[in-house]
């Protein structure tokens, strides 16, 4: 055996030590072995044994929003006299930790769980309490049931947390970096607006338009996915907490889910509320669905201003290249010198990567599949799905602004060649001629390689100082 290969083993049998170090713990279902330096109890142990399937845990922004979530219900409790003031400021403690990221490495429970994440509820429930009690010191008995999900029920605190996390990704994240691609496509909607190039539709040659115009409607869609994202919020500023299992509010004191929202409120500084009908919030994910909708359009939007820029950008000889993209990296493995639109592709990817993600909250939203009676059995996947679209759109954003947008450049002297050879050109002396004289002059102009100018001068059709004027293709684009 290598020197490698013994120093591995040695490192294996330590790991293999350390993970052999258990407590005995035990739930309804009998004794569970969980790991000796682990803040979760049984039942988190359970899931981690039942489903090894994707190795993916829940995203970091889910868990802060369950200690947003247990914190708030904490202080609702303390307040009322339910909870001992020591017990609900070292719960408050613990669920500061979990918020705050420290505690990550205690949320082991895979995405692909049971379908209401009671698993991953019971993580946050098992977790809170033992780190309380860590807190308090010998004496204190905090129950992950009891006291930390008092009032509470996995059906209406995993759907609480999945709206929380996702507005505030959305609010956090992903809407400043629209803001600044938009702003971005803007300023050079600003910089490239006296550059005149050739429009193009069904990828033929079409009128003129003004590069800066087609920034502005790239801007444009931008700023169109921003509202939709504002309209989509709204249905995940409502909390299904306090319906507890079935939306009765069974076991959950009067006061309470609007008591708990208005202090979610206040620390998100997002108008988060209590359900208007807490049925309809537990037994469908519309809200999520409806957020869903509005990341697809941004990851079309995205990906159209991606694909446009990209086709703009070909070349650098053979292509159309009226637009210079910064060159990042070099683009091939056998062409040398070959320079790749690598950040486009980048977010065209995102963008599909996006639709499929949609595609499965949808499947997982729709009655017999995932919302079945009281209780969507899909929340996990649709809480991963929604936030890992959140992440992702906002930082392809992100890094289209920094590495492509911001700095592109206009090729002028190829968008005034392009527009002097173009066939279109002749549309300006449909008016003046009429369609069927000005059809005959492109059909000769293609036929003889000439462009329509050097066509209409050598016919005498129309005197040069007013083709001149027909033809300035400045003129042609509007204000």
């Amino acid at each position: 055996m290598s020197a490698c290969a013994k120093q591995a083993g040695h490192r294996q049998t330590a790991e293999d030590t350390k993970m052999a170090e258990t407590r005995q713990e035990r739930d309804h279902l009998g004794p569970v072995q969980v790991p000796a330096d682990a803040l979760y109890g049984p039942q988190t142990a359970r899931a981690v044994d039942n489903f090894p399937v994707s190795g993916w845990p829940m995203p970091r922004e889910f868990i802060a929003a369950l200690g947003i979530i247990k914190q708030a219900a904490a202080a609702v409790h303390a307040k009322a006299g339910r909870l001992a003031e020591q017990a609900a400021d070292a719960i408050s403690r613990a669920c500061q930790e979990v918020i705050d990221g420290r505690l990550d490495k205690h949320f082991p429970v895979d995405v692909f769980q049971t379908g209401s994440g009671t698993s991953t509820n019971m993580n946050a429930n098992e977790v809170i309490a033992r780190r309380a009690m860590q807190l308090l010191g010998a004496g204190w008995a905090i129950h992950p049931n009891d006291h930390v999900n008092m009032s509470q029920s996995s059906n209406d605190v995993i759907p609480s947390a999945l709206h929380v996390s996702a507005a505030l990704a959305i609010h956090g994240r992903l809407v400043p970096s629209l803001q600044a691609l938009r702003e971005s496509l803007q300023r050079k909607a600003g910089q490239f607006d006296q550059v005149v190039k050739l429009g193009r539709t069904h990828l033929m040659d079409a009128v003129p338009i003004r590069l800066g115009q087609e920034f502005a409607g790239w801007a444009g869609q931008i700023g169109d996915s921003l509202n939709a994202l504002a309209r989509a919020t709204e249905g995940l500023y409502e909390l299904p907490l306090g319906g507890t299992a079935v939306g009765t509010g069974l076991n959950a004191p009067a006061g309470f889910a609007a008591q708990a929202a208005a202090i979610i409120a206040a620390k998100t500084g997002l108008p988060f509320r209590e359900a208007s009908n807490h049925f309809s919030q537990q037994g469908a994910r519309d809200a999520a669905l409806f957020a869903s909708g509005a990341l697809r359009s941004v990851a079309v939007a995205m990906g159209k201003v991606a694909s446009d820029i990209r086709l703009l950008g070909s070349g650098p000889r053979c292509g159309l290249a009226e637009l210079l993209l910064p060159a990042v990296q070099p683009g091939s493995s056998i062409m040398p010198g070959k320079v790749n639109p690598v950040i486009c592709e980048s977010v065209i990817q995102v963008a599909c990567q996006v639709i499929g993600c949609d595609a499965a909250i949808a499947a997982g939203a729709m009655g017999g599949v995932g919302s079945i009676l009281e209780l969507n059995v899909a929340m996990p996947m649709i809480a991963n799905n929604l936030l890992t679209a959140i992440r992702l759109l906002a930082n392809a954003a992100a890094v289209f602004r920094q590495k492509c947008v911001d700095g592109l450049e206009p090729n002028e002297a190829r968008c005034r060649e392009l527009i002097e050879r173009s066939l279109a050109m002749v549309t300006a002396l449909a008016p003046r001629i009429g369609y069927d004289a000005a059809a005959d002059i492109a059909k000769e102009a293609h036929a003889t390689g000439k462009t329509i100018r050097e066509v209409c001068l050598a016919k005498g059709i129309i005197e040069k100082a007013e083709l001149d004027k027909l033809l300035d293709a400045r003129g042609q684009t509007g204000d």
